[in-house]
């Protein structure tokens, strides 16, 4: 492919909607650009890379034993609806309506879909287990898309499903999945982790995610340094060491419950110090509106809640911190001075564990300017239940060996779950055993974004020129630029360099512009092509061209008769 007769076009600006280097470096290097908030072009230099990309997964997942399918990305409401899933799944899916006024999705994903194709197909336990998967457009309207394709509105997206006749099945083939997908990112040369994972609004009982190591990330890894522990944040379980109160032998004899005047001390550190107390000695409650009603949480006074984790035990539709209004309503203190003593038998109480064992504790007292300490449990207030709802930190203890826990930053690039019968239940998804009784196939479902491995790619393996590619993702594997296009013998050169390596099957752009030999270089860095290959005059006349890596940025005078071969070395090294 010649520069000249592809559709790419770089830029030196960079984009003010740009917020990570990702999408700067795909905008500024001509492989997408943005038709809408959150909607995209992939131009014919991005689309090279996800083609690359695709036909990775598509060999392991060949090998893992899937069958490639597509579905239609507009999906009827009456599917939605036996799932339950149309009144549930919020404003991020896209309802739209026909000219007949029946109402229609555009797909965020396809679990409808396939599950109604396997019900009219599948009646028999002979014919499963099945693995379906397609490579198709998503669409989930964020409500603030950014990051570029990170996390756009729509995006490109491989979804599988797999239909089992039995959970050691499902068992089995979601094993087979997980290891598929760290073939493929191996296969891509990323550096990435597999971690426990919350199973989010697709539901279902056990799930991973893959994500790619990178500091601009934005979930929150944890995991432990002296064993296979690994978690987002979301899931982290939380093993906290009992406060110093609770770890004496012999726990000091409650003291007599206090309310006592704590003017203008509104957060935990003002109250600690105002009361000459730790925060660890603070139990805080927070007061959060649900779809079933007000919930109140006690929690150590210097750690945080997990939202994702309250969520999953209350198993609501939604939660949010309760607002100032309602606070005080409900409690009667503004925000800030809520207790777990004398709450209203309208709020249910909970206890994280990290305040299970405190004692003689301080908290809010439901009063303006008032809090309680010599605080107990079971005297003063009892929570309907103990629960681990605490967000993990840095340097918590691992939850299997105990170990220091480390947080680092990645990029989710892939999510499997075991759906269980969330979905073949209620859309009547059943087969037959071999006594002839009926059963709700399991399911697992097994999503990998196309173009967020690309970007996650970019923000792994980048500097500040530009992308600096892994081999089995950039666009072009080899650049070849002649510096003087006029120059019969330079030309010649370069073109005689280009012809033999795509006759290797290297994948080659000739760079046949008439520009300076700065604009040349600042482009292909910028675009990041692993392997270039400069031909100009002065170097010519010794009977060299240069070969530069781009990773590393070595450069190498190769005799001319030998820089094909040269560079098939490097390529096989790479």
């Amino acid at each position: 492919m010649r520069w000249t007769g592809f559709y790419l076009f770089t830029t030196r600006e960079v984009p003010k909607d740009a917020e990570v280097v990702s999408h700067r470096l795909m905008i500024r290097a001509g492989m997408t650009r943005r038709v809408a908030a959150g909607i995209y072009n992939y131009l014919p230099l991005g689309w090279r890379s996800l083609a690359k990309l695709m036909t990775i997964v598509r060999r392991e997942l060949e090998v893992a034993g899937c069958v490639e399918l597509s579905m239609p990305a507009v999906q009827p409401a009456e599917l939605w609806r036996e799932s339950g899933r149309w009144s549930r799944y919020g404003k991020e899916l896209l309802r739209i309506r026909d000219r007949h006024e029946r109402d229609f999705c555009f797909g965020p994903t396809h679990e409808e879909v396939i599950t109604d194709q396997v019900r009219h197909d599948v009646k028999s336990y002979r014919q499963l287990p099945l693995n379906l998967y397609q490579i198709q457009t998503k669409f989930r309207d964020e409500i603030r898309p950014r990051f570029g394709l990170m996390r756009g509105r729509e995006f490109l997206m491989k979804d599988a499903y797999s239909f089992h006749a039995d959970v050691a099945s499902l068992d089995e083939t979601y094993e087979v999945m997980g290891q598929a997908y760290e073939r493929i990112f191996e296969a891509c040369q990323l550096d990435f982790i597999r971690v426990e994972a919350d199973s989010g609004a697709i539901g279902g009982s056990h799930s991973h995610e893959f994500m790619v190591v990178a500091g601009t990330g934005e979930s929150v890894v944890v995991r432990c340094g002296s064993c296979d522990y690994a978690a987002n944040q979301e899931r982290a379980e939380a093993v906290l060491s009992p406060p110093r109160d609770a770890e004496s032998a012999e726990r000091p004899e409650p003291e007599a419950l206090e309310d006592v005047d704590t003017p203008n001390q509104k957060t935990v550190e003002d109250v600690a110090t105002f009361l000459d107390v730790s925060p660890s000695q603070i139990v805080k409650t927070l007061i959060y509106e649900t779809d079933k009603g007000l919930v109140a949480v006690a929690v150590r006074g210097d750690r945080e809640i997990n939202d994702v984790k309250l969520g999953n035990f209350l198993d609501v539709e939604w939660l949010e911190m309760a607002g100032e209004a309602r606070v005080r309503e409900a409690t009667g203190a503004p925000v800030g001075f809520a207790g777990p003593v004398g709450l209203g038998e309208d709020i249910r109480l909970i206890g994280d564990y990290s305040v299970r064992q405190s004692v003689n504790f301080v908290c809010g007292a439901n009063r303006a300017d008032g809090h309680n300490r010599g605080v107990n449990w079971g005297r003063d207030a009892t929570p309907e239940s103990w629960v681990d709802l605490l967000l993990v930190e840095d340097g918590d203890p691992c939850p299997r060996c105990g170990k220091r826990l480390q947080l680092s930053r990645g990029i989710e690039v892939g999510h499997i779950f075991q759906l269980g019968t969330k979905y073949s239940e209620p859309m009547k998804c059943v087969f037959s055993d071999k006594e002839g009784n009926s059963h709700a196939m399991p399911m697992g479902c097994y999503g990998l974004g196309i173009g967020r491995t690309i970007a996650a790619a970019i923000e792994q393996n980048h500097d500040d020129k530009g992308i600096i590619w892994p081999l089995p993702l950039a666009p072009f594997e080899v650049l070849v630029a002649p510096l003087q296009v006029d120059d019969p013998e330079v030309a010649s050169t370069a073109e005689r360099i280009y012809r033999e390596l795509l006759e290797k099957g290297v994948d080659a752009l000739y760079d046949d512009r008439d520009e300076r030999p700065g604009v040349k270089f600042k482009d292909a860095d910028l675009i990041g092509f692993p392997l270039r290959v400069v031909v100009g005059s002065k170097s010519l006349a010794q009977g060299h061209v240069e070969v530069s890596m781009r990773r590393g940025g070595e450069r190498q005078s190769v005799a001319v008769e030998r820089a094909v071969v040269h560079i098939l070395d490097l390529l096989t090294v790479g």
